[in-house]
This record gives C-alpha cells, sequence and structure tokens, in this order.
C-alpha cells in the first residue's frame, strides 16, 4: 500500500432484510484528505459508513462481505469499540448524546480521568473519583477547537440542535488516536453561518493530518472542502473523481440518473394575501423550549397561503410551532378557524384540525420499532378514527388493515420512498425516507393547517424538489394552509407567499419572498 493511502474499501456488499443496499463498492482515501461522499437517499452511504465504524445494526442484520483495509491492515470491526482503538471516529447523522449529561461529559464519556481513594483500595477501580475540572478544561478546549460559544458545563438537553452537532465534533477532536473521522450530514442542522464555522473546524482536521469522509447533500460544501468525491447511486459506486475536475450538475446527475435543475425555484405566483381570511391569530406567543425559545410573538396566517418562517438557529424559529402544537410550556393567546387553542395540548392542537411535521424525526415524529403502514396511518386512526372497522355499531372497532395498506402505498409512491414494502420497520429506513413517512402521516389527516419544521433536512438533492413540490401541491389541491419552519432561506422563498424572519425569539419582520436577499439578512441580525 502506498504511505499516502490511509483505508481501503474493496468489494463491500451488503443487503438488509433481502433489499440489496450495497454492490461491490471500491473506495480509498488518502491521509490527510477529505473524500465527499454524496448519493441520494437510500444511496447506501450511511450503511457504507456503519459497516467501517463497525456498528452493530451490520452484525444484527447478517454482516456484510468485502475487505476493509486501514493503515495497511486487514480490518474487520466487531463493534464501534475496536473502530474507535483503531483511530476511527464517526459523527451520525442522528446525535448519539445522553441528554442528561452537561456536555463535558459526553466528550469525555469512556474515557474520564480518574484518580485514586479510599474506596479504590476496598472495592477495585470502578469507585475511582472523576477529575472534574480537568475533565471540563479539557472539553472546553476541544469545544473552543471548534469555535462556537458554549460552556462545557451546559447540559445536551438544554442546548438547540447546532449545539448538538458541535458537540459531537468536540467529542470526536479529543481523541488523541484519530486517524479517520466519519462526519454523516454534519451541516444538516447547522445555518449557514455555523456551517462555515465546521467547514473550516475540518479543514482544520485535514491539515493536522486526520482524513475525513464528508457525507453532505450540499454540493457547494462538497466542492467548497473535499479533495476527491465519491457518488454512490442504488448502492453502487458510479463516480470517483477530484473535486477540481467537476461541478455541481455534473454531481446532481451522477447521483439521480438523470438531469435536474439547478436548486428551488418559483414557478407558482406569490398569493396576494391582503384581502385572504385570517385563519391563525398568534398574540403574545411565549415558549419555553430549549435553545429555540420565543418571548413574543404575533402572527396573522392567512387561509390557503404557504407562510414561511426563517431566521438563524436558536431564534425561536422552531419554537413557534412547538409551543402552539403543545410540545413545550407556551403561554398567550392561538386562535384557529375563530376557535381559541388551549396551549400545552397536543391532542387539542390534533382535534382542532391542525397537524405537526417536527424536526425531531426520530424522538417525536416516528414510531421507529413499527411498520411504514402503522407510522402514516397512526395518527388519522388515533383522531379521526379512519381506516377502522366498526362491529356491533362501533362498540368494537378493529383496524382495516387493508385499507391502511393501500393509504401506505399510495404514500410509498407519492413521496418515492424507498423500502422493501409498507411493512418495513421504520427504523430500518434512511434519514430521508424516514422524514418522508413523517410527511406522509401528516397529509394522511388532510388537516386544514399543517406546521412543518425543517421538511428537507437530511433530504438528497433529487428529493429535496419533491418534496417542496408535493407540499404546494396539497397546499393547491386541498386548501391546507401550510406554515413552514426552514434554516434554507432559498428554500422558503421559492415555495413560500410570505416569510417571516425569527430573531431573538420575536418576530424581526415578514417581507415578500421576492424580498432582496439583503433586506432578508438585516432582519436576521437585528437584535
Amino acid at each position: 500500500m502506498p504511505d499516502d493511502i490511509l483505508l481501503k474499501m474493496k468489494n463491500i456488499t451488503k443487503d438488509f432484510y433481502g433489499n440489496q443496499v450495497l454492490t461491490g463498492v471500491n473506495m480509498e482515501l488518502k491521509r490527510g484528505h477529505i473524500l465527499g461522499l454524496v448519493g441520494e437517499n437510500g444511496a447506501g452511504k450511511s450503511t457504507l459508513m456503519n459497516i467501517l465504524f463497525g456498528s452493530t445494526v451490520i452484525k444484527e442484520t447478517g454482516g456484510f462481505t468485502g475487505e476493509i483495509e486501514l493503515d495497511g491492515k486487514i480490518c474487520n470491526f466487531e463493534s464501534p469499540f475496536d473502530a474507535l482503538d483503531a483511530g476511527v471516529g464517526m459523527v451520525h447523522q442522528e446525535f448519539m448524546l445522553i441528554p442528561g449529561f452537561q456536555a463535558a461529559e459526553n466528550i469525555m464519556l469512556n474515557r474520564e480521568l480518574t484518580q485514586r481513594n479510599f474506596w479504590v483500595d476496598v472495592f477495585g477501580e470502578r469507585l475511582s473519583s472523576l477529575k472534574n475540572e480537568e475533565m471540563i478544561k479539557r472539553a472546553q478546549k476541544a469545544i473552543d477547537t471548534v469555535g462556537v460559544d458554549l460552556d462545557a458545563k451546559t447540559l445536551v438537553s438544554e442546548m438547540p440542535v447546532a449545539h448538538k452537532q458541535f458537540t459531537e465534533i468536540a467529542r470526536e477532536i479529543d481523541r488523541e488516536a484519530t486517524k479517520l473521522l466519519i462526519l454523516d450530514e454534519p451541516t444538516a442542522v447547522l445555518t449557514e453561518s455555523e456551517a462555515e464555522i465546521m467547514l473550516s473546524v475540518v479543514r482544520r482536521l485535514a491539515d493536522m493530518g486526520i482524513s475525513v469522509i464528508f457525507i453532505s447533500h450540499r454540493l457547494k460544501e462538497i466542492m467548497q472542502i473535499c479533495n476527491e468525491l465519491v457518488v454512490l447511486r442504488d448502492g453502487k459506486l458510479v463516480k470517483e473523481v477530484p473535486t477540481n475536475e467537476t461541478n455541481p450538475e455534473k454531481i446532481s446527475e451522477w447521483m439521480v440518473g438523470r438531469e435536474i435543475g439547478g436548486g428551488p425555484a418559483r414557478e407558482a405566483p406569490v398569493k396576494q394575501t391582503e384581502e385572504m381570511e385570517t385563519v391563525l391569530k398568534v398574540r403574545n406567543l411565549w415558549v419555553d423550549m430549549p435553545g429555540e425559545r420565543v418571548i413574543n410573538v404575533d402572527l396573522d396566517i392567512k387561509k390557503g397561503e404557504i407562510f414561511g418562517i426563517g431566521g438563524l438557529a436558536g431564534q425561536g424559529k422552531l419554537g413557534i410551532p412547538n409551543g402552539i402544537m403543545g410540545l413545550y410550556p407556551a403561554g398567550g393567546k392561538v386562535e384557529f378557524q375563530g376557535k381559541k387553542i388551549k396551549l400545552n395540548n397536543p391532542r387539542f392542537a390534533l382535534d382542532s384540525g391542525m397537524a405537526f411535521v417536527s424536526e425531531d424525526r426520530r424522538d417525536v415524529g416516528l414510531l421507529l420499532e413499527e411498520p411504514i403502514d402503522w407510522n402514516i396511518s397512526f395518527t388519522v386512526m388515533q383522531t379521526q378514527e379512519k381506516y377502522l372497522k366498526k362491529i356491533l355499531g362501533g362498540l368494537i372497532k378493529w383496524r382495516d388493515d387493508k385499507a391502511i395498506a393501500k393509504l401506505a402505498q399510495e404514500y410509498i409512491d407519492l413521496l418515492e420512498i424507498r423500502c422493501t414494502s409498507s411493512k418495513q420497520l421504520a427504523k430500518e429506513l434512511s434519514g430521508g425516507n424516514q422524514q418522508k413517512v413523517c410527511l406522509a402521516k401528516a397529509f394522511a389527516v388532510r388537516p386544514d393547517l399543517l406546521f412543518v419544521s425543517e421538511p428537507t433536512r437530511g433530504i438528497d438533492v433529487g428529493a429535496k424538489q419533491l418534496v417542496l413540490d408535493t407540499l404546494h401541491e396539497y397546499n393547491e389541491k386541498y386548501g391546507i394552509t401550510i406554515i413552514v419552519c426552514s434554516s434554507e432561506l432559498e428554500e422558503l422563498r421559492s415555495i413560500s407567499d410570505r416569510v417571516a424572519i425569527v430573531s431573538e425569539g420575536r418576530i424581526a419582520g415578514i417581507l415578500s419572498p421576492t424580498a432582496p436577499l439583503k433586506e432578508f439578512g438585516a432582519l436576521m441580525l437585528e437584535a
């Protein structure tokens, strides 16, 4: 093996429950290089990295075939601990943090600094004392290296999503033996300014000699920092090329296997909302959501419009739907269709004709241990008693499995959910396909008003436009009022009739989507 090659993956093949997800993948990574790994949702990116990292899900599902060579040695990691010992770290798309622990405790987990005491002599090393102050200092140093303003003593449960991501990165930076770092969608939850900080950290790691595999759907970032890129499509490697020899348009075509446009573009005219009926009235709304606190929000949402809510991470945009839908403590006055909404009561909000697609698809949006069809139909069965067989005049209610299967297949086809069947468990899907199931669940309710938080987070370039088009179609076809909260300003401008910018828990202003970008930027920077 040449001295500059750190990693070789040879003929990697893997199937899940009869679904072939990787076929004969070969790739190499040089020392101190950043390799971009791209592909649509379900293309096999996360599975390939889980194989490299020794994730237990690979072993539990029959293992894989092929060969991994790291630093000139053949490796087949039995667990992530083996991979960590060999110098391979991974930051997953879904956070791997303990909410009740501080940032420092998460960063130093399994590498705690200890000292002997009386009890060690009696009961053994497990009763050693922690060197808490030293651990906090060391963790703070790793956080400062990342470049984010975060106290190492902050509880993970009290952090905004972006700070959780930086904590994950800091944990890997602290590992002195790290040779290779896998980053799975590290900027998906970050604003542009936060993403720039992240990219600078990744470059710094490469300069230190650490090799990085960088998975992202943001092709601009791939072009910005990666030395080479690998494109997966349908579980096969279709292209391996230096980034300076290609461009985002070519990469997109390799990913989806067809020619596509350059990004979200507005096709529908902007609705003139001045004379439209007000359907949702919000006054003096406050929401106590950690990291997304809302202080005082007034809004009038018009019937049948698509209303966008944007702003920097941690400014409160995600707190608005979470508070109105009862997921976090909230106060103020909310009226929907002339009816007062009881806050702090999710069932009341659902029964009133509202639905919510959360930004937290795993903990809030999905029943991970249940199949796709059950996930899609569950809410509509609970709130509207649809897809149920009623026996003895409704005294006994039984699931209508045939109707549920038909409903699930309709949305699998509509949203192009990649799965083996509607009976596949939600936890077995890729992150982007899990997001599509969350959307399908909300669409099935046919609400009068739909909140959607970060609808395209973690979704590939080929599927983003599909999701946005589907939101627009449901708005037009069924007259559903849609409120979209997103960190992607261009997506908000492409689909919304009006866009509000949230700054420090308040509405800084509401603009037409056709307003100049500098006006949006000025509102985001308002204090």
